[in-house]
């Protein structure tokens, strides 16, 4: 917990879909939710297209609905998404839903929104960055050979302005032992091992929480995993 760790960010960018979310499977999963019929003679090549038309098919608020209806379907009941349906077309739910372990769901039913409606829905946009991380004994920091996300978050937090929002929202937690919200802040997450002394971290989470990492080229920060990892590891 005491060990000083530098961290060198190689790159950031705001990206507007996220890797490795919607595929083949998945548009042929909404087409059948939208009643499109027999599926089986689209071409792969042409299934996003015709999921995008059959989506667009139906007024926006019902194409929400029925999508929420798909995605959350056991976690969310009727009359909370026939409000959703509604709220999404002003508002960015992948932020502003009080259930955090939802964000990344909402916010690829509001990509596909988005894209389907011509921009009549709210425009998503996530960030993906790379940093490079090194300090004495940064194997020790690592769990299976991965960083954990809670330690993360601790960390970047201090390459962050005080008052980001990450800090005012969770500052119990990042200066605590227990983190829950933290795999659900990041939503995709790859660790490079180079060295006993440094790795490579690549993130991918919200613009609502890490814009202000945009222009921060490197800084020096101390960070610990959460006392139940510690034990796990």
């Amino acid at each position: 917990m005491n060990t000083l760790y530098t961290v060198e960010l190689q790159d950031f960018e705001t990206i507007l879909t996220l890797p490795n979310y919607w595929d083949k499977a998945k548009y042929k999963e909404l087409l059948e939710v939208m009643d499109y019929g027999d599926t089986s003679e689209i071409a792969d090549a042409d299934l996003k297209d015709m999921c995008y038309m059959s989506i667009a098919d139906n007024e926006p608020e019902e194409a929400a609905r029925l999508i929420l209806g798909h995605i959350f379907k056991d976690r969310l009941n009727e009359g909370q998404i026939d409000n959703l349906s509604n709220e999404m077309r002003e508002e960015k739910m992948w932020e502003e839903y009080a259930e955090i372990g939802y964000h990344e769901d909402f916010f690829n039913t509001g990509q596909i929104l988005y894209d389907a409606f011509n921009g009549k829905f709210p425009h998503p946009e996530a960030v993906e960055f790379t940093a490079k991380i090194s300090g004495k004994n940064l194997a020790d920091l690592l769990i299976d050979n991965k960083f954990s996300e809670a330690a993360l978050i601790r960390l970047f937090s201090q390459g962050m302005p005080e008052n980001t929002l990450i800090n005012r929202l969770f500052n119990d937690q990042i200066t605590g032992n227990s983190f829950e919200e933290a795999k659900n802040i990041i939503w995709q997450l790859e660790t490079k091992k180079e060295s006993d002394n440094s790795a490579l971290v690549t993130v991918i989470s919200s613009k609502y929480f890490f814009q202000d990492l945009k222009y921060v080229e490197s800084f020096e920060g101390k960070t610990h995993n959460d006392e139940a990892e510690e034990e796990v590891d």
